[in-house]
């Protein structure tokens, strides 16, 4: 059997062998429910307020700002619409032409209901301009949303800047972080973040689980009505195993950043030193997330690449994992404004903390044989 080598870190990350052991207590021994007053759910109340309060410690929220969700999708979802159905009067929302699917389809309902959104461009390099904001920022701008880090090309956004100018005319901030949290340094009051979306598939926690980030004394609407789940705001009995799963990742991805971030930045050395002799692009900023590498080839077939590697037991990406069904070309590589010669050979390497050295050589290898 061949060797897998998982490089596709972006799309999901190995679940952390400490969440699963951490997990493992409230799905077999301590599985109350924590809305029970009996001492037997005494047990999963408390991991709910302890998770609450280490995740709110990692991004420099307080616990009650925190407010757990099925994953990022629902988290983008219910900060836009939840925002617009109470606060019909001013509902003006501005996000990029480059966010994820979750924001771009939310903001198409949201102008189907009959109210405005406007996209921003960005730059070759897949960032948006505080000034192409400010230009966009009119009197009834309500909600500003731009991702903090890209999906498809890594670049890290300007969010400090962006948010200075949404709040000067009076707009609330929403960051989709779901790829930058647990990977970059994240705390919402100093970037100055009114909501932010999570997922923690993302930092080696279990998939389905995520938070919204709602700051104290913005009002949204409920996301689904019937218990007083999150103070109301969103009923249904609590995954608790995965919310103490959620809380370890973070805090253990968090700890392990500059370690992390260190590894990744060589790892990404190495493998782009084995592709030289090759006509190929990198795509998005120098201000990146760690080991997200979007590479176009010159006069290449990006689909052809991925089923080669596949074959080779190599897992990489052609693009946003959430596209994966539909193979035209991505929304991200065209804003970016990619030459056409490039633009159907592109790739996404995204690297994790279980990569090595030997494994950027065996892309390496396996894509100049590929292409050569």
């Amino acid at each position: 059997m061949k060797r897998l080598i998982y490089a596709d870190n972006a799309a999901t990350t190995k679940l952390d062998i400490d969440v699963f052991e951490a997990m493992k207590p409230y799905m077999l021994e301590s599985y109350g429910n924590a809305s029970q007053p009996y001492s037997f759910s005494a047990i999963t109340k408390k991991a709910l307020k302890e998770s609450r309060e280490v995740i709110a410690e990692c991004i420099g929220a307080n616990p009650e700002e925190i407010y757990f969700t099925s994953g990022g999708t629902e988290s983008d979802n219910w900060a836009l619409k939840g925002f617009v159905l109470s606060n019909v009067k001013r509902s003006h929302i501005i996000t990029s032409e480059i966010e994820h699917h979750a924001i771009l389809n939310s903001c198409i309902m949201i102008e189907k209901l009959g109210h405005e959104v406007s996209y921003l461009p960005v730059a070759k390099d897949g960032t948006v301009s505080p000034e192409s904001l400010r230009d966009k920022l009119i009197d009834d701008a309500a909600l500003v949303s731009i991702m903090l880090a890209n999906n498809e090309i890594g670049t890290i956004m300007p969010i400090r800047q962006l948010s200075d100018e949404s709040h000067a005319k009076g707009a609330l901030f929403h960051t989709d972080a779901v790829q930058a949290l647990g990977h970059i340094k994240v705390d919402v009051g100093g970037l100055g973040i009114d909501m932010l979306s999570a997922s923690a598939h993302k930092f080696n926690g279990p998939k389905g689980i995520g938070f919204l980030y709602l700051k104290k004394g913005i009002n949204i609407s409920s996301y689904s009505d019937g218990g007083s789940q999150e103070l109301g705001l969103r009923a249904g009995t609590e995954n608790i195993a995965a919310i103490v799963g959620m809380a370890v990742a973070l805090r253990k991805n968090c700890r392990d950043i500059k370690t992390n971030t260190e590894k990744l930045l060589a790892l990404e050395t190495v493998l782009l030193s084995g592709l030289n002799g090759l006509d190929f692009k990198r795509n998005g900023a120098y201000n990146h997330i760690p080991g997200n590498i979007s590479l176009s080839f010159k006069d290449a077939d990006g689909e052809m690449l991925l089923h080669r590697l596949d074959l080779k037991g190599i897992c990489i990406s052609t693009g946003a994992a959430c596209d994966s069904i539909d193979t035209q070309v991505s929304h991200v590589l065209k804003a970016i404004r990619l030459d056409e010669k490039y633009i159907n050979g592109t790739i996404r390497i995204s690297l994790g903390r279980d990569n090595t050295e030997q494994d950027m050589h065996e892309i390496a290898k396996a894509i100049y044989q590929i292409l050569k």
